[in-house]
């Protein structure tokens, strides 16, 4: 639920994530708390993953417990999701930013789960603590405090 900007936010997702589209435009009508924007919500889909967005007027806003998971499998994707959806938003530590909506997103290598829950409890506690030292994260330096895997 966005303040006046569901439209704005669509369109800034959609040019972010590849295989994207906004599939439909809801028009705000008499009554409805968008009436002076364009749109009074949308429908997209972020590779293949439909959402929906609503503009509610000032009476809502994002709250931090509720984050959009991005699993990326290369530093590259991290690198350019992570600058791409902090412009005007606030980078945060281990993966979490807020993007200029203020929507929270966590920006997390695919190969992190499985360092998380190595069997080996030292190597997984090397990972946790490599990557509670880090901002935006990254996968040679979550490899190198592993030990086990090799860098990239």
């Amino acid at each position: 639920m966005f303040k006046d900007q569901a439209e704005e936010a669509a369109k800034f997702y959609v040019s972010t994530f590849p295989n994207s589209k906004i599939t439909s435009l809801m028009r705000g009508g008499e009554g409805t708390p968008s009436k002076k924007v364009s749109a009074a919500g949308a429908t997209f889909q972020l590779d293949g993953q439909e959402f929906m967005a609503y503009n509610g007027g000032p009476h809502f806003s994002f709250a931090e417990g509720m984050s959009l998971y991005v699993d990326c499998e290369t530093q590259e994707e991290i690198d350019r999701l992570w600058e791409k959806l902090s412009q005007g938003g606030e980078k945060g530590r281990c993966g979490w930013l807020k993007d200029k909506f203020g929507v929270s997103w966590q920006i997390v290598p695919s190969v992190l789960g499985e360092m998380l829950n190595d069997k080996d409890p030292e190597r997984s506690k090397r990972a946790m603590e490599a990557m509670l030292k880090m901002d935006k994260l990254d996968i040679k330096t979550l490899k190198q405090a592993d030990g086990k895997r090799q860098p990239a």
